[in-house]
């Protein structure tokens, strides 16, 4: 790990000793089920920067590369250099000697400003960091001319919402296609089911359910060297500045099918939540539970459910009720659309479906090889993350907080940093413990 603020390449020699070494321990990757014409560089290459290293990343950079034969990863940024060598060693172990990987020490860049100068070398970039940096990553590859996909959420404040959408407007600008990855959005069973809800064959959605309730995620234990900087952004899914609480991080593509087949944003949100099992130093901040009721402005009440508890009922799915009919739709390739007296209207369940991950990337490096302006998914990305903010808001208070006034607020977590040495946004009290939102006292509006 770089102590230096100052970008620096991976040293040569230490890159491929630790690469061998990764590969002798049989570390593989994480296998998760690609500007116009005129900005493909002119040897007929795709070339593709990719900034944030980790498993998702990693997956990422793999899709784009299956996306396109001309795809070729030329760059690659992080704040940890352990994980741009796993992450370049597992791509070496799925490619080979393809040449589709080009990235080398020379163009991987470690530090907080690795981002520029790997943008800086190609057509296409994939921001995969955890979403507090992501506002800062969009801009600059925006102002930069570039193709962009981006993962969800956006943003983990209302100010870092903003900087999206004033970026994602220049981005629509200058015609360059964006996908955030929402990747409902781009999966058969979900295409297929708004198809038939915007032939009116369930009426209008009066109410709905959407759930991601399951076991939790890892955590990362502190290690002594380690600066209090360094030890959040290892263990960042359990701060706010860079995490958002899982209600954003996680629960966010649940929440996005909600606005995507109502049509809307929600008006306002009301809930509840808290830390019951998962509340030591090592969990940081978040909930491990959050119900929120988002109410839409034509009135419709959609009830969201997020846990991380084990040993309880895990659920990932949406159901939406409408004045003819019936919604049931999740993840695994399911749709079902009935009719109100129960009679089926459409069934969708087809295991050969393409991995909605892989989609998103084909349909991006398709609209770029053909020099089409196609995607601006940004507003849409902004709009869901923004949503899930507003339901954290409210669990965190306790209060009722409408859309506005969240909108409205100076709402802000992330500071500018420029190295591990820089004070983090929040400090543990004198017992390793870091605050925690307490409904009834904690305030946003």
């Amino acid at each position: 790990m770089k102590k230096n603020p100052k970008t620096s390449q991976i040293n040569r020699r230490t890159f491929m000793e630790q690469s061998a070494k990764l590969a002798a321990a049989g570390i593989l990757m994480n296998r998760l089920p690609a500007s116009t014409r005129k900005q493909i560089s002119h040897e007929g290459e795709i070339k593709v920067a990719l900034v944030g290293c980790g498993g998702r990343g990693t997956g990422a950079a793999a899709q784009a590369i299956l996306a396109d034969e001309d795809v070729r990863l030329v760059a690659m940024a992080d704040v940890f250099e352990d994980q741009a060598v796993r992450c370049y060693q597992n791509l070496i172990d799925r490619f080979g000697d393809s040449g589709k990987v080009k990235a080398s020490p020379e163009t991987t860049f470690i530090g907080f400003d690795g981002y520029q100068k790997a943008i800086d070398m190609a057509d296409v970039v994939i921001l995969t960091t955890p979403p507090g940096f992501r506002p800062q990553h969009f801009e600059y590859a925006v102002e930069k001319n570039k193709q962009i996909f981006m993962e969800k959420p956006v943003a983990t404040d209302v100010s870092g919402i903003k900087r999206i959408l004033d970026a994602g407007k220049q981005a629509s600008a200058k015609k360059l296609n964006v996908i955030v990855g929402l990747q409902r959005h781009y999966q058969k069973n979900y295409r297929e089911v708004k198809k038939l809800l915007d032939r009116n064959r369930i009426g209008e959605i009066v109410s709905g359910q959407v759930y991601w309730n399951s076991g939790g995620v890892w955590v990362r234990p502190r290690k002594p060297e380690q600066t209090e900087l360094e030890y959040q952004m290892r263990n960042w899914y359990y701060f706010n500045w860079v995490c958002g609480d899982h209600i954003v991080e996680q629960h966010i593509h649940n929440i996005d099918v909600a606005n995507w087949f109502i049509g809307s944003v929600p008006a306002s949100a009301q809930g509840m939540g808290g830390r019951e099992v998962r509340k030591g130093p090592d969990h940081g901040q978040i909930f491990d539970h959050h119900f929120v009721e988002f109410t839409y402005p034509d009135g419709q009440v959609i009830a969201s459910q997020c846990r991380h508890q084990k040993g309880c009922m895990n659920r990932v799915e949406e159901v939406f009720q409408g004045t003819k009919g019936n919604v049931h739709v999740h993840s695994g390739n399911y749709g079902l659309v009935t009719s109100g007296k129960g009679r089926n209207i459409y069934k969708h369940q087809d295991e050969n479906d393409i991995d909605p991950y892989q989609q998103e990337h084909n349909e991006l490096f398709a609209a770029i090889k053909a020099g089409k302006y196609k995607y601006n998914d940004v507003e849409r990305g902004a709009h869901s993350t923004m949503t899930a903010i507003l339901g954290r808001m409210a669990t965190y208070s306790g209060q009722v907080i409408t859309w506005d006034e969240a909108m409205a607020s100076n709402h802000k977590l992330v500071p500018e940093l420029h190295s591990f040495n820089d004070t983090a946004p929040i400090l543990p009290d004198e017992n390793g413990n870091y605050p925690v939102p307490v409904p009834g006292k904690t305030r946003f509006i």
